[in-house]
């Protein structure tokens, strides 16, 4: 069986493919004015021709493209992501059918001031991601709350989803149980402890000035339901967030939440058994697109790594850091390199896994500290992760919000906030070693 094929940029040109299409399409309708001109085209028509591409040029070369592509929709993180999207929409579809949503959003309006929501989102998901240590959990269990106060509030959706991916982001960045932290602090060879404190450098900046964007952005008005629901219907969010906050696994959190839902809709609203089963497959069906993307990009992704796309970036990150000294250039390269690895894999765990080896030779080479290559590596891949729009965080979220994923993207201030300022960090910190020629900086910057 043949392995990997040498590195290739025409292997990226599926991808390219795709971005053309999705993108292209979205971009020309939005000019003539179309209403929802991203949804014209749907991602995963989109990604049908680039997969075609793919499998041709890994027929081409002689290697099992099938095999490879099935492999890539068959790995075992695709499918737990998978089954997480399904019982999100059971559990959202379920939880508006009871009551549920009202019942909490009447609560939650209850205590919380208006001018505060939005932050009070961010800080709510930042917390529960930091106890889960996953974005994806979190994004399952706060985002249907999330909806609710921005129905009642008169909220932009798409302003709502955005704090909650943000605050997801966010902790799972921090968390010490994530699997992108534990991953980037073990191939640089540094204690979770020293990437932690390293991270929050970067982090805090970042959280303080979300929470102060959010304060201002969008004009709450709550409207308290004239007849709110039994704040009983409230007790399997609450359920859910007290597991999640636990570290009960979050298939595991999901699967209770949508049982507890359905038992407290028979006991406490107008709600059967057989309206209960149809829900749970309407909630199945709410993230049908969702599923396809993920498991079109995760085949799309395998045939590009085994192609030698993912080779070919690779090589030109480590030929634009070569030649060139000194701990800036080191970690613009690091970052680039896990960025543009998470763009390709959209899955930011595989980005660190791969891109660390090499990242940790490049931190040794220009004299960067293992814990802040660590920490690097884990920002730039869980800010790509959660910009992607092709990424399995934001498609979870703008499935259940019935947002474009491109009108999502424009809304995670912390993501924008933690990738700019911690490029800032680097461009202008002093450097312990002596300065570094700036004109080399401003080379790898360019290419």
């Amino acid at each position: 069986m043949s392995s990997s094929a040498p590195p290739s940029f025409l292997a990226l040109s599926p991808l390219l493919l795709f971005i053309a299409l999705f993108c292209g399409v979205g971009f020309t309708l939005t000019a003539l004015g179309e209403a929802n001109a991203f949804y014209q085209l749907p991602a995963a028509v989109a990604l049908v021709p680039a997969l075609a591409l793919a499998l041709w040029f890994a027929h081409r070369r002689g290697a099992p493209a099938f095999d490879r592509l099935l492999g890539g929709m068959g790995d075992k993180d695709v499918q737990l992501m998978l089954l997480i999207f399904l019982l999100s929409g059971a559990f959202t579809v379920v939880s508006r059918a009871t009551g549920g949503v009202e019942a909490v959003v009447a609560l939650g309006l209850s205590v919380i001031p208006a001018a505060l929501i939005l932050p009070g989102i961010f800080l709510l998901a930042t917390a529960i991601a930091l106890a889960l240590g996953t974005s994806m959990g979190t994004i399952a269990a706060v985002a249907p709350i999330a909806l609710g106060l921005a129905d009642a509030a008169s909220l932009d959706k798409a302003l709502v989803l955005g704090a909650v991916l943000s605050g997801a982001t966010c902790g799972d960045n921090l968390s010490v149980i994530s699997d992108t932290a534990i991953a980037a602090a073990r191939t640089q060879g540094t204690t979770m402890r020293a990437k932690f404190l390293e991270n929050l450098k970067f982090s805090v900046p970042a959280a303080l000035g979300t929470l102060v964007l959010l304060a201002f952005a969008g004009d709450a008005q709550p409207v308290l339901p004239a007849d709110p629901p039994s704040a009983w219907l409230a007790l399997p969010y609450l359920a859910v967030l007290g597991l999640a906050v636990l570290g009960v696994n979050v298939l595991a959190v999901l699967a209770v939440g949508v049982v507890l839902a359905g038992a407290f809709g028979l006991a406490f609203a107008d709600y059967g058994v057989l309206a209960f089963s149809g829900d749970v497959h309407k909630g199945f069906l709410s993230v049908t697109d969702t599923v396809l993307v993920s498991l079109f990009v995760a085949g799309l992704g395998a045939l590009i790594r085994a192609d030698g796309g993912f080779a070919w970036f690779v090589a030109r990150i480590e030929a634009l850091a070569r030649g060139r000294k000194g701990p800036r250039v080191g970690q613009l390269g690091i970052a680039g390199l896990v960025a543009g690895s998470d763009a390709l894999l959209a899955n930011n765990t595989v980005a660190i896994l791969l891109s660390g080896p090499i990242a940790k030779d490049i931190a040794a080479e220009h004299g960067v500290a293992p814990a802040r290559a660590a920490s690097l590596l884990d920002i730039f891949a869980c800010v790509t992760q959660s910009l992607l729009p092709w990424g399995a965080q934001i498609l979870l979220a703008a499935s259940l919000g019935g947002v474009s994923p491109l009108d999502l993207a424009g809304s995670l201030h912390y993501c924008w906030l933690l990738g700019g300022l911690t490029l800032a960090w680097v461009l202008f910190e002093r450097s312990r070693s002596g300065a570094e020629d700036p004109a080399q900086v401003r080379e790898v910057l360019l290419h």
